[in-house]
């Protein structure tokens, strides 16, 4: 949002040397966006809500070109698209970004506006706006960034939304997991998920080697387990019957599943 510094808004936290985490604690959300960068290029992965200068925020570590991807094309994830000319997004969820998203603007400038919240001066809630664009590329699983020296692949795991993706470094062991995997109650609920298509795509990350988990919302210090004990808790659910919409919300500690 043009007049709102990245300095109002963003947290701005160093994973390692090449690894930051671009944070919005300040909204309910507390969504994260992830630079990354290599010797030639850089990634991000997500823009976020939309409130702040994301744009400010990454020219701020880096010169480097930037090319953005989504985790998936909800709102909370793509609202800083318009600032990132190169843009990449699953070939499911192409058709969200040219005006299909499943959802009203009101609907989203509620979820937007909904307590607690503590936006910035100068942000206008009422010239928010869906996030419209073509994108530079449409991602498939399996597909890779090649940053230089710094591999990440595509993961296509569908459930929270049909064109969900996770993002994979082999080499660091780093997993970005979006909406499929963090502490929180994790969503499968809206008519755009898929609660069998979810517990399937858990139970792919979780069979991944990872050193760390780096989440799409709240806390960024994710045990490394926690992929392993969602699929254990997906499994419960399936046993008893209970993976479809409308089943209820279940708690197991430190997460708890909506369906």
């Amino acid at each position: 949002m043009a007049g709102i510094g990245a300095e109002d808004w963003f947290t701005i936290e160093q994973i390692d040397e090449a690894t930051y985490a671009i944070s919005e604690y300040k909204h309910y959300e507390h969504t994260h966006a992830y630079l990354l960068f290599g010797t030639d290029a850089a990634l991000l992965i997500d823009t976020g809500l939309g409130v702040g200068d994301m744009a400010g925020a990454v020219s701020s570590l880096t010169r480097l070109p930037v090319e953005a991807a989504a985790t998936h094309a909800h709102w909370d994830h793509i609202g800083g698209h318009a600032q990132f000319p190169r843009f990449a997004v699953h070939a499911a969820e192409a058709a969200w970004l040219a005006g299909a998203f499943p959802l009203p603007l009101e609907a989203v400038r509620a979820q937007l506006l909904k307590e607690p919240c503590d936006f910035p001066a100068g942000f206008d809630a009422a010239a928010y706006r869906l996030f419209k664009g073509t994108p530079s590329r449409i991602l498939h699983d399996l597909d890779t960034f090649e940053l230089g020296g710094r591999l990440v692949r595509v993961l296509h795991t569908p459930g929270h939304s049909p064109g969900h993706m996770c993002f994979y470094e082999p080499d660091r062991g780093y997993l970005y997991t979006g909406d499929l995997i963090y502490l929180g109650c994790l969503d499968a609920y809206y008519p755009t998920t898929g609660p069998a298509a979810f517990a399937r795509s858990v139970a792919r990350v979780a069979a991944l080697p990872v050193s760390r988990i780096l989440p799409g919302h709240h806390a960024l210090d994710v045990p490394t387990d926690l992929p392993k004990r969602v699929d254990a808790a997906f499994s419960t659910l399936a046993e008893r019957g209970l993976l479809y919409h409308g089943a209820g919300v279940f708690e197991f500690g430190d997460f708890g599943v909506r369906l």
